[in-house]
This record gives structure tokens, C-alpha cells and sequence, in this order.
């Protein structure tokens, strides 16, 4: 008999050292990326031959280096312990233009220094200040336009879902989707009351919300949550649990969407029937629940399907879309997700999709699940969205079944 050896080989060793150091890294990235968000703009823009009078190039360099102190510290006193709201509002406003800042400085400035160059225009401080006000109006430009696209009421996006499993009494069933509203340091009671009232013009079967419904308690941002009592639906309307519920008392959350006339859908499901036939509608919680040490609440796809007949459909509702691995191995029709933001404020869904299968739109899992992910309804922090824009959704579930076209 060969004896099995549970001595790590020395790849594994290799391996797990490689990771460690990865880990190591990590613990960096905080105070990395705020000094590249400052220092490279500042380094673009400022001093690569430029030659601004002094006055300006002490000015410009105060202003990042103010930046650079000061974004962490407002964001610190904003999300940490204090939650102050005007802090976080700082500083999520300077992580915002700091990121297009970057971004532009990094994609923009640089190659239209080379193209400048190659052309012939000007001599070198011309060029380098070509680029400085390039790069600073485009900013602008962007900034002004992503704040007013994150703050509008979101363009509703209408989609026609074939599922082949959908009995042909459902055909024609709406559902519509709002998710990641994200009620904030940002007063936007009113802009929650605009959103209820587009999503109650839909004439909507089911009214479905994937979580992230806000940044703090439930108690502290009950006054802009309470226009979600407003909403109306033929049928129901059913919620789940997002990661941010859980950074905030996700259970006064569970219990508020409860009242305003929610049924929170934790890891259970209800049966929407019509014409003889029948769709499950199953939710479960976001997979950051079990970690959160919070009692009773993590994601179990199995218990909100129990007692369902698997030979109906299902549609569920799961706040990240990377829950889709789960659902396309029990064969689930269709989930809804939110989360990504569509990335929120270009080019960050790059990095979004580093964690998530998907970030916008649908999307085909195994044999027969179906994806939806949302970009999302409202924002999360930086109070701007740029090619990325908010979205409340219009699916038209349609049975292969049906007899005649819409």
C-alpha cells in the first residue's frame, strides 16, 4: 500500500507563499490608491514641463496634496464609527473627481502628449499645458454630467425574458426591478418619491428590490426609505438583503421593508399564479450575511426552494450576481441581481469584474439560468455616474407557449 504523504510539496509551499505576499499587498491598497488618485494627476498636470509661474505651481501642488490628506480623513469620519454625514459627503465627492481626474490624466493626458509631439505642435511647455487644460475641461465636463446622471430619476429599460419553462398563463407577466438605491448622506427623499411613482406608471405583476437599499440604519434613513411604502404591484412586491444592509443593522432593515409592505424574501419563496399556471419566486440572503455574525441570516438557496415542485420555474432574487454559480447548479430560470452599479463610474467596471461574473445586463449560466444583473437604481458614494448610467428595469417574462406575439 502507498503511504499518502500530508507534507505540503514544495509548489504548494511556493504556492502559499506566493498568496501570502499577495495578502500582504492588500493591506497596502488603502494607502496606495489615494496616493495614486492625488499624485499622478498632480504629476501630469503640474510638473512635466508646464513651467506654470510659481504662484500657480504651489497653489496646484497644495490643492493635491490637500486632496491627498484630506480624502481619507473625510471619508474616515463619514463611514467609520461617527457617520457624519457631511464628512462622508466630502469625501465621497473627492473620491469621485479624484478617480476621473486620475483616469483622464492617465488616458487622455498621455497620449495626447505623444500625438502632440509626433505633430509637431508647439514647443514642449505648449504642449505640456495643451494637455493640462484638455485633460482639466474634460474633467469638468464629465463630473457636471455624471452628477446630474446620478442624480436624475433613472430612464426605465425594458427587456422581453424568454424562459422556456414559463407556462404560456404567465406569459406577459411584468416584473419590475429596482435595486442598490443606496438612501445616503444625500438628502434624496424626493428623488425616492419620483422613483415610486415611474415604477407604479409600470402596471407592474411583481416589484422587485435586490437590496443595498441605503448606507446606515434603518432608523437613520427611514424619512427617505418611506416613499418605498407607495409602491404598487398586482401581486407582490418581495425584497432580499444586500451587503450594505449588513454594514447597518440589516435585520431594522428586514423589519422596515416588512412595514412599508415588503415581504422580505430570506431564503424562502412565494408562489405567483396565473392562468392555471405557476411561477416560484424565491429569494435568499446576500453572501456576506453568514459573515456578518448576524443570527439566523446567510444565503440558502436550498431552504427558499423546499417544498417547491422542480418541475416549475423559478425566479430568484439575489443582491450579487456571482450567486449565480449556485442557482445555475439548481437549475434556477432566472435570477436578479444588482451590486456591480454597472461599474458606476467608467473605467471601474474593469475592476468590478474581477469579482463579479457579470455587470450589466443578461447573461446566460449552464444549461438554463439566466441572469439579470441591474446597474442599479441609485449610487453608492462619489455622487456621479459616468457611462454607467441608473436603471430601473421593465423584464417581460415570455413563455415559448404563448399564441400569439405582443
Amino acid at each position: 500500500m502507498t503511504e499518502i504523504s500530508n507534507t505540503p510539496s514544495a509548489a504548494q509551499e511556493a504556492q502559499g507563499a506566493s498568496r501570502s505576499r499577495l495578502w500582504r499587498l492588500m493591506r497596502y491598497i488603502p494607502l496606495i490608491a489615494p496616493l495614486l488618485l492625488w499624485a499622478v494627476p498632480c504629476w501630469v498636470l503640474l510638473h512635466t514641463g508646464q513651467r506654470w509661474p510659481l504662484p500657480v505651481t504651489i497653489t496646484g501642488t497644495a490643492f493635491f496634496a490637500l486632496g491627498l490628506t484630506g480624502m481619507p480623513l473625510a471619508m474616515a469620519r463619514g463611514h467609520g464609527r461617527r457617520q457624519q454625514d457631511r464628512a462622508a459627503i466630502v469625501g465621497d465627492t473627492l473620491l469621485g473627481g479624484s478617480w476621473v481626474l486620475f483616469t483622464w490624466s492617465v488616458l487622455l493626458g498621455v497620449p495626447l502628449r505623444l500625438v502632440l509631439t509626433v505633430a509637431g505642435v508647439g514647443d514642449g511647455q505648449g504642449r505640456a499645458r495643451i494637455v493640462t487644460w484638455t485633460v482639466l475641461c474634460v474633467t469638468a465636463v464629465l463630473l457636471a454630467w455624471g452628477y446630474a446622471e446620478a442624480r436624475r430619476v433613472p430612464r426605465v429599460r425594458r427587456l422581453d425574458v424568454p424562459l422556456p419553462r414559463l407556462g404560456a398563463g404567465l406569459d406577459g407577466t411584468r416584473v419590475v426591478l429596482i435595486t442598490d438605491t443606496h438612501y445616503g448622506p444625500l438628502d434624496r427623499a424626493r428623488w425616492s418619491a419620483r422613483v415610486c411613482e415611474t415604477v407604479n406608471s409600470l402596471d407592474a405583476d411583481l416589484v422587485c428590490h435586490t437590496g443595498d437599499i441605503a448606507d446606515g440604519t434603518a432608523e437613520r434613513r427611514r424619512a427617505q426609505a418611506a416613499p418605498l411604502g407607495t409602491v404598487r404591484a398586482t401581486r407582490a412586491l418581495v425584497y432580499v438583503t444586500g451587503n450594505h444592509e449588513y454594514y447597518s443593522e440589516a435585520q431594522g432593515w428586514v423589519d422596515l421593508m416588512d412595514e412599508l409592505g415588503w415581504e422580505p424574501l430570506r431564503n424562502r419563496h412565494l408562489l405567483l399564479e396565473r392562468g392555471g399556471d405557476t411561477l416560484v419566486v424565491a429569494g435568499v440572503d446576500d453572501v456576506t450575511a453568514e459573515s456578518s455574525g448576524l443570527a439566523g441570516h446567510r444565503a440558502h438557496l436550498a431552504g427558499a426552494l423546499q417544498g417547491t415542485d422542480p418541475d416549475l420555474p423559478v425566479l430568484l432574487l439575489a443582491h450579487q450576481p456571482k450567486f449565480v454559480d449556485r442557482a445555475a447548479a439548481h437549475g434556477i430560470d432566472l435570477q436578479l441581481s444588482g451590486h456591480t452599479h454597472g461599474g458606476q463610474i467608467w473605467p471601474f467596471h474593469y475592476l468590478v469584474r474581477l469579482d463579479q461574473p457579470a455587470v450589466a445586463g443578461l447573461s446566460h449560466h449552464g444549461d438554463r439560468t439566466l441572469l439579470y444583473t441591474s446597474r442599479g437604481t441609485g449610487f453608492w458614494g462619489p455622487p456621479f455616474r459616468v457611462f454607467a448610467p441608473s436603471e430601473i428595469t421593465l423584464l417581460v417574462l415570455r413563455s415559448p407557449e404563448r399564441s400569439t406575439s405582443p
